[in-house]
């Protein structure tokens, strides 16, 4: 069993070889989570992903994995209403059979016209998830590239610098803006970020429509993978 674990998870001696290998492999959907008491025991580390609805949370997590249809997409703002966690293929989950990591699509903030108790559910379940996950190693804090960070980021942003969880900048859609705009956007982004304790500096540009910078972000999960 534990030959298996370490073969799953991306070496040193090679890591842009094995990060490959380790997301070439099939990845499942294994729970979703409505509230706390649905969460699975700790154990492997988890990567969460957080941003407004619709900032393209799911598009990314499947171009991480390359599987089109693992986490689920839609235009309604709003739709993902639990914690989604995804593992690569093989694994129980049970006794020492436990995944490498896990990756968590949380759901989106920010939504206005859903009604306002199903607003304030599905954000009670971040917020506390966020506070008081020990295995949750970094969230990517997902912004859409054509509008930058809102004051609902920011939110978020206050609440991981006071629970001193690590969390990165991750641009979506950056190929929706001119390549002049992007390094400016990045420059505001990173002075915007630079006083919150708890912000990873580098922030990735993403597009999962054509690929770019997701490896990227699978180096990040990868390094998280091989200290789990």
């Amino acid at each position: 069993m534990t030959e298996r674990r370490i073969s799953a998870v991306p070496g040193p001696e090679n890591p842009e070889a094995d990060t490959r290998l380790f997301f070439a492999r099939p990845w499942v959907f294994i729970r979703g989570v409505p509230s706390m008491k649905f969460l699975p025991p700790e154990g492997p580390p988890e990567v969460a992903f957080a941003g407004r609805s619709n900032v393209g949370k799911s598009s990314l997590i499947n171009g991480i994995v390359s599987q089109k249809g693992l986490a689920r997409t839609s235009n309604t703002p709003g739709r993902t209403q639990e914690l989604n966690y995804f593992v690569p293929d093989g694994f129980t989950g049970e006794g020492d059979d436990l995944p490498p990591i896990a990756l968590v699509d949380m759901p989106g903030y920010g939504y206005a016209k859903a009604p306002k108790e199903q607003v304030d559910a599905w954000t009670k379940l971040v917020f506390d998830y966020l506070r008081g996950r020990a295995t949750l190693k970094r969230v990517f804090v997902l912004i859409d590239a054509r509008h930058g960070i809102k004051s609902n980021d920011q939110d978020v942003m206050a609440l991981l610098d006071k629970a001193a969880v690590s969390y990165q900048i991750v641009l979506t859609k950056a190929d929706k803006i001119s390549a002049l705009a992007l390094p400016k956007l990045e420059a505001a982004t990173r002075e915007l970020i630079r006083k919150r304790p708890a912000a990873f500096p580098e922030i990735i540009a993403t597009s999962s429509e054509k690929g770019e910078g997701l490896d990227r972000v699978q180096a990040v999960i990868a390094d998280f993978a091989r200290e789990g």
